[in-house]
C-alpha cells in the first residue's frame, strides 16, 4: 500500500517529538557495548533499589593500614623506609638523614616520628626526636615527650625513657597521669620497684593533682612488696577516700 505524503509527514513529526532513541550506556542492545564487552553477563546485576555494584577492586588496602598511610606523604614514607633500612649501619644512616630526612617539612618530620613510635622503632624515634629538637620551629611540647616516653616504656627501654624524661623535666614540663602510669608499669615489669617509687614521688610533686590510674598500677605491681604498697595505699586512701582497694589474701604472695 502506498503511503500518502500527508501520512509520511505526520509520522515524521511524531518521531521528532519523541526524540532520538539512544540506547543506555553499556547495555546489551548498544552497538558500542557489543563491540567492547564480551557479553552482558560481566556487568553486575543491580542491587535492590536500582543501585549498581562496583565491578572492580581499586587495589587500595583496606582498614587501618590505608587510613594511616594516606595521612603520610610520599616523602615521609620514603624517609621511614630508609631509616629502617640503614638502622644497622651508622655511616649510611647518617648520610641518609643528611640527604633525605633533614630536608623534610615540619609536618612530614612529625609524621615520621609518630609512625616510628607506632611501629615500635623506638631507637629511630629517639633519633628523629633529636633531629626535630634542632629545628627553628621546635617548641617544648609535653605531648611529644609523652608519646615518646610511653613508646620507650612499652618496649622496656627504661634507660632511654628516663633520659627523655630528664630532658622533659629540664624544660620544666610535667607529664600527665597516663605517662606516669606507663613509666611506673614499665619499671615494675623491668623488675625495678625502687625506680617506680621514684617516679611516684615525682608524681606527688607535680603541680597537677594526681589521678587514680597511676595509684592502681602501682598498688597492683607492688603486691610482692608489702611495705612499699602500704605506703602507697595510705596516700591513696587520703586522696581518694571514697574509692575501694582490693587486697588479695596474703598467703597468695607469702606475706604472712
Amino acid at each position: 500500500m502506498a503511503t500518502t505524503p500527508r501520512a509520511h509527514l505526520a509520522r515524521l513529526v511524531l518521531l521528532l517529538r519523541r526524540g532520538p532513541r539512544v540506547p543506555p550506556p553499556f547495555s546489551s542492545s548498544s552497538s558500542f557495548a557489543r563491540g567492547l564487552l564480551p557479553g552482558p553477563s560481566l556487568w553486575p546485576p543491580p542491587l535492590p533499589g536500582g543501585a549498581w555494584r562496583r565491578a572492580f577492586h581499586d587495589g587500595r588496602p583496606r582498614g587501618p593500614l590505608w587510613r594511616s598511610k594516606k595521612l603520610i606523604g610520599k616523602e615521609a614514607l620514603f624517609a621511614i623506609q630508609g631509616l629502617k633500612r640503614f638502622k644497622e649501619d651508622e655511616e649510611k644512616l647518617a648520610e641518609f638523614v643528611k640527604r633525605h630526612v633533614a630536608r623534610l617539612l615540619k609536618a612530614d618530620k612529625l609524621a615520621v616520628l609518630g609512625e616510628l613510635e607506632r611501629q615500635e622503632e623506638v631507637d629511630l624515634a629517639v633519633k628523629m626526636f633529636r633531629i626535630i629538637q634542632k629545628e627553628d620551629w621546635y617548641k617544648p611540647d609535653v605531648y611529644m615527650y609523652k608519646d615518646l616516653i610511653i613508646a620507650l616504656a612499652k618496649c622496656k627501654k627504661m634507660e632511654g625513657a628516663m633520659v627523655v624524661w630528664g630532658n622533659m623535666r629540664d624544660e620544666n614540663l610535667f607529664p600527665d597521669s597516663q605517662t606516669y602510669a606507663e613509666v611506673i608499669r614499665g619499671f615494675l615489669r623491668y623488675g625495678s620497684p625502687s625506680d617506680a617509687m621514684n617516679i611516684y614521688e615525682d608524681m606527688l610533686k607535680s603541680p597537677d593533682p594526681p589521678e587514680e590510674l597511676p595509684f592502681r598500677v602501682l598498688l597492683k605491681g607492688l603486691l610482692p612488696h608489702p611495705l612499699l604498697r602500704n605506703r602507697v595505699k595510705k596516700d591513696f586512701e587520703e586522696l581518694f577516700p571514697e574509692r575501694h582497694i582490693y587486697d588479695p589474701p596474703e598467703e597468695i604472695f607469702g606475706m604472712r
